[in-house]
């Protein structure tokens, strides 16, 4: 993909992303809508995306990949939780958690997968599921502690973790590419339709998120300091990790793609309810999303 598509795929993205911001503020999606089509994304949209992600040819090399993948998404979410034990002491408390969370989990689930298929195609988005399974990990258990004070409880974790609807669909469909198994026509039509609702939906998402933040508001010395983090130191040791095990261009691309995420919108949903920082969490969130715009293609431009 040349400077030119890439653009194109940016701008086009962006362009849906307004679509969301205009439905909000037209008050045709809601709050209630909004809760609607996240929960409509996680549980049936991305996982069909997933799914036709795996409905490939399946060779070796493709699973050496995908286990490499894995590895540097691994090390990266350790990398993150060690960050976090000494990097934003201090800060205020609530401040504190939301910098915290808004470290190891980024924003690649909704954001990410759309601009890893979008550059890169089926392979990109398979590579990319393989890449979010550690934070979704690391989401449900050191990202949930961090506002919930006591000991998290480590079954809830594990059952919450493995029957995530996304990883369903990996476990679905890695068995689909690895066993070559050939659905019905009907079936895999039907995940294929619904499968390429994602970038759309997921963008509308974002969109929502934005309509309800002032811009000039989430200019501040702590947000882009942190934006800086995210967007920028954490993909170049991507990078580099992906350079020492000597991950393919495809592999390398969505590894540095995908941690150049920005924060997790789900940030501030949790600080809203254990009554943290909000607001600060949604600035956070907010700023990074709108410097990825510029960041990303830069990022895929580096990585050639």
């Amino acid at each position: 993909m040349n400077i030119l598509e890439l653009s194109s795929l940016q701008g086009t993205l962006f362009i849906m992303i307004l679509a969301g911001v205009v439905l909000k503020k037209k008050g045709i999606i809601d709050e209630a809508g909004k809760r609607c089509l996240s929960d409509l994304c996680i549980n049936i949209i991305i996982p069909c995306n997933i799914i036709k992600s795996c409905l490939i040819e399946f060779n070796g090399s493709i699973l050496k990949s995908c286990g490499l993948v894995l590895i540097v998404g691994i090390a990266l979410q350790l990398l993150c939780v060690i960050l976090n034990k000494f990097l934003f002491n201090r800060y205020a408390d609530q401040q504190k958690r939301v910098l915290q969370y808004c470290t190891i989990v980024s924003n690649g689930g909704f954001l990410g997968n759309p601009v890893a298929e979008g550059i890169y195609g089926n392979l990109g988005l398979l590579y990319a599921s393989m890449f979010l399974i550690p934070m979704r990990v690391v989401m449900w258990s050191t990202g949930t502690s961090y506002f919930i004070s006591g000991t998290t409880d480590k079954k809830k974790v594990i059952r919450n973790v493995m029957t995530h609807p996304c990883l369903v669909g990996v476990y679905i469909g890695l068995f689909l590419m690895i066993t070559q198994l050939q659905l019905p026509s009907v079936i895999t039509l039907s995940i294929k339709y619904i499968g390429n609702c994602n970038s759309a939906i997921t963008m509308f998402i974002i969109g929502t998120i934005l309509a309800d933040v002032n811009v000039l508001s989430i200019f501040n010395k702590t947000t882009i300091c942190f934006s800086f983090l995210r967007l920028a130191v954490l993909p170049a040791i991507a990078f580099a990790f992906c350079f020492l095990l000597g991950l393919d261009h495809t592999a390398t691309g969505v590894s540095v793609i995908m941690t150049g995420m920005p924060a997790g919108a789900t940030a501030a949903i949790f600080a809203a309810r254990y009554d943290s920082d909000a607001p600060f969490a949604t600035q956070c969130v907010v700023l990074t999303t709108l410097l990825s715009m510029i960041t990303i293609p830069l990022w895929c431009y580096f990585v050639g």
